[in-house]
């Protein structure tokens, strides 16, 4: 499992903004090694974490290469004042099982 975490300082969103957002969520979607996302957010609102779970390296550059996302992509300075993105293999999740989690684990803390 990979995690593509990316990390933003929100700008001002507009229209076009959210037409493009709303289409790169239904394209994440759509491809198949694609798992679900989690948004966190600073204390002081400061800066975002958008992390998407992929099943795959490939999964992430069917996303990365699709030709809204790369749109998206080219327009960015227009709402964010900086991001950066970072990809990491995910190879241990543990925990108590109260909270729900993309990655699977198994009784030894190893991602599945």
């Amino acid at each position: 499992m990979y995690i593509a975490a990316f990390i933003y300082k929100p700008g001002q969103r507009d229209e076009e903004f959210n037409r493009l957002s709303a289409i790169i969520d239904e394209v994440a979607i759509s491809i198949p090694g694609f798992v679900g996302t989690q948004s966190w957010s600073s204390a002081d609102g400061q800066l975002v974490n958008a992390s998407y779970y992929w099943q795959d390296e490939a999964s992430i550059k069917a996303f990365a290469s699709h030709p809204t996302h790369l749109e998206a992509k080219r327009q960015y300075r227009k709402w964010y004042e900086g991001y950066q993105v970072v990809i990491s293999r995910v190879e241990r999740a543990y925990g108590d099982g109260t909270i729900m989690s993309f990655v699977a684990i198994n009784r030894q803390g190893t991602a599945v």
